[in-house]
């Protein structure tokens, strides 16, 4: 997830402070892990320097004085982009698992084993996704599905790789 177009996308609503918008990011976005503040900030420093956003105001307080940013046409130009450009699915056919697959069977190890342990992990991170669903805010369900359905792609890879494991193997020895 692109934190930066997120949070400028959020901008897009109406101008903002950047606690707000941390906040607002954290609401919709940060279910399992919030933006920090520094990461916030340093964002916005990095697009008033883009001149996709400008400081339009600042309030004065008991702590450090507030600035109220608004999106520039540049930055709103940037969001629509962002939003109707297609993310391409799995831009890259390598995966962490598959490697840990075909190297454990050039290490002549358990892939099986190997494959065994994830599915009962991703198993497990089934769980905690269906239980977070219960009474849950529809936003929170459709975050929920989405990395569902993810493991079950996952899951599906992992049956059939076991099932082709022999062939998988004699395949390797022959390259």
């Amino acid at each position: 997830m692109n934190n930066a177009l997120t949070l400028l996308g959020l901008l897009s609503r109406e101008p903002s402070y950047g606690y707000d918008l941390k906040h607002s990011y954290d609401r919709y976005f940060g279910v399992e892990k919030t933006l920090a503040f520094g990461q916030v900030y340093a964002t916005l420093a990095r697009m008033v320097r883009d001149e996709l956003i400008l400081a339009v105001g600042e309030e004065t307080g008991g702590g450090p004085d507030r600035k109220k940013y608004e999106i520039t046409p540049t930055g709103q130009d940037k969001v629509r982009s962002w939003l109707f450009t297609p993310d391409t699915p799995s831009e890259t056919l390598r995966s962490d698992l598959f490697a840990k697959t075909v190297i454990a069977l050039l290490l002549e190890d358990d892939a099986d084993r190997l494959l065994d342990l994830q599915r009962a992990e991703h198993m497990a991170r089934m769980r905690e996704l269906t239980r977070a669903k219960k009474d849950a805010r529809l936003l929170q369900v459709l975050m929920c599905d989405h990395g569902l359905f993810h493991i079950e792609a996952d899951l599906r890879w992992i049956d059939l790789t076991t099932a082709r494991l022999t062939q998988l193997k004699k395949e390797l020895q022959l390259a």
